[in-house]
């Protein structure tokens, strides 16, 4: 199995790192693509340095590198995920603005019927956002909103993220231990769902 994970400039960028972190704890190659927005997040919102990430990796593509392997649909992926997604890459992806490696190869992956997650950062939206991200709906992706979830009664910063890593894994089918599922109301360790 192989994930293309791209991290663009959105806040958030600890979830991609998590989701990095799982993938690499799995052995589940990955092929990373940072934007410069997201490396300066990076430095912005987290103590990580970029080599740190970018060892979380199997492999590593300069953004601006088109003539990689993930630019061409005859490479093989199992999907991409674009964890945080901010609403410049979001724009880009929904309207085929293939101008970097990582729209690129969100192009390559909805045209070659491949999963496409997008996690996009960004509250609240405007209009074109949303009809941006109705857009890549409408194409083929999944929207993946960071919104955490309490049923599962999170204590750390770190449950709050696991739940979406693990959202986004069972998009996948990919099997993983992140978060206790919801079992029902009166079952132990579960929270109370509420309408």
């Amino acid at each position: 199995m192989a994930i293309v994970v791209g991290l663009s400039g959105a806040s958030g960028v600890v979830y991609g790192v998590r989701f990095l972190e799982t993938l690499k704890s799995l052995k589940i190659e990955t092929h990373l693509i940072m934007s410069q927005g997201a490396r300066e997040t990076l430095a912005v919102e987290t103590d990580y340095k970029q080599s740190y990430v970018e060892s979380l990796a199997s492999h590593v593509h300069r953004i601006n590198d088109i003539a990689a392997s993930l630019a061409s649909g005859s490479f093989k992926t199992n999907g991409m995920v674009v964890i945080p997604a901010s609403m410049k890459t979001v724009a880009g992806m929904a309207h085929g603005y293939a101008d970097n490696l990582l729209l690129r190869a969100a192009e390559v992956t909805l045209k070659e019927r491949r999963p496409l997650i997008v996690v996009p950062r960004e509250t609240p939206f405007s209009i074109i956002d949303i009809e941006n991200l109705l857009t890549l709906a409408r194409a083929g992706a999944i929207v993946v909103p960071a919104m955490p979830a309490f049923y599962h009664k999170p204590k750390t910063l770190e449950d709050i993220m696991d739940h979406l890593v693990g959202k986004v894994l069972d998009l996948l089918q990919i099997e993983h231990n992140l978060y206790d599922r919801w079992q029902g109301p009166n079952k132990r360790g579960s929270g109370s769902a509420r309408t």
